[in-house]
């Protein structure tokens, strides 16, 4: 299967500027040279710690944020050479939801307004909603609140009047008003209570197999990332340093710092949780201004040796059946 959308050897550095001339006195390496592919119909996951890369990483897919180098490609065609109208068919089927339901909708619109103004931007409101033409605008809107469930009468309504899940479900609605191929889902149930993040994760698995969406999911919770998953990458300071499927990575983790975040996540179970062994990582998380030399990871990890600074590991298989970014990587079993 040839994938929706690649990205190769991507890199963003942001400068770090001081004093009263502005002068760059150093930069912010957020990503740094990562690979990935997205296919269609599937749930790729971005995990790890906060400030590891993960929101830059949507954001310059959607082209939001410009990359310093390498390249991102959706459907043969060259992201980062796009402009004017090509551009603006990228918005169209590549839509991102955001991680604050309420920051990311206008509190001055009607729920009507903000899920009908992608149609009117991009000359669909008039003509019917979506790319291929059908119902009117106001018809599109409606098709659009009962299929994230919600109802007509809430058109009218504004952003206060909802709770944070009903929110979120209007943010899904107003991404879904182009029939784009891509969503990317930045964090989409961390604002929520956890009944109510089960309830939209239930959502987007329901629109993915409706609709044939494909998901890049950015998120730091992994038990919601490996319900809905079908592939995982683990980042850590810019850096893809584990990635497979979602069983291989959960089951099988070989990277350190994968089994440290899967030997925190709660099992409900009171017998197997006291059987479990926390790995607890030790030391602060690294600037990013000025990251570790070799392995980004060598100063928090047990397994550390010389040759983790002078070298930096490649992202292979080394004999566990999928990539990871670790010169002494080993399977183990995270109860």
């Amino acid at each position: 299967m040839t994938p929706i959308l690649e990205a190769r050897d991507l890199v963003k550095h942001f400068s770090v500027r001081s004093g009263f001339f502005r002068r760059e006195v150093g930069k912010v390496h957020a990503v740094c040279g990562i690979s990935f592919d997205l296919f269609p119909g599937e749930t790729l996951s971005l995990v790890g710690e906060s400030g590891c890369g993960k929101s830059t990483t949507g954001r310059l897919v959607l082209r939001l944020l410009t990359a310093s180098a390498g390249s991102i490609t959706f459907k043969g065609a060259d992201v980062m050479a796009l402009k004017g109208k090509d551009l603006r068919a990228l918005r169209r089927d590549v839509q991102i939801v955001f991680q604050d339901p309420y920051a990311s909708l206008n509190p001055r619109m009607t729920v009507h307004a903000l899920i009908s103004e992608p149609l009117r931007i991009h000359g669909q409101y008039g003509s019917g909603g979506g790319k291929n033409g059908g119902p009117s605008g106001d018809e599109r809107v409606t098709e659009l609140l009962r299929l994230v469930g919600l109802n007509e009468e809430h058109a009218s309504r504004y952003p206060h009047e909802f709770s944070g899940g009903q929110r979120q479900r209007i943010g899904v609605a107003r991404a879904l008003a182009l029939d784009p191929d891509v969503l990317v889902l930045d964090e989409p149930v961390s604002a929520l209570d956890v009944s109510i993040q089960a309830q939209v994760v239930n959502l987007l698995e329901d629109l993915q197999g409706r609709l044939g969406l494909a998901y890049l999911l950015i998120a730091h919770d992994l038990s919601v990332v490996r319900h809905i998953s079908d592939r995982v990458a683990v980042m850590y300071l810019g850096k893809i340093v584990e990635t497979g499927s979602r069983d291989e990575v959960y089951e099988r983790p070989s990277h350190p710092y994968t089994q440290a975040l899967l030997s925190a996540v709660p099992v409900p179970d009171p017998v197997k949780e006291r059987q479990r062994k926390r790995i607890v990582l030790r030391g602060e998380l690294p600037s990013a201004v000025d990251p570790p030399s070799g392995c980004r990871f060598r100063t928090r990890c047990w397994k550390a040796q010389e040759i983790c600074a002078e070298e930096e590991p490649a992202l292979i298989d080394r004999g566990q059946g999928h990539p990871a970014a670790c010169h002494f990587a080993e399977s183990i079993t995270v109860v």
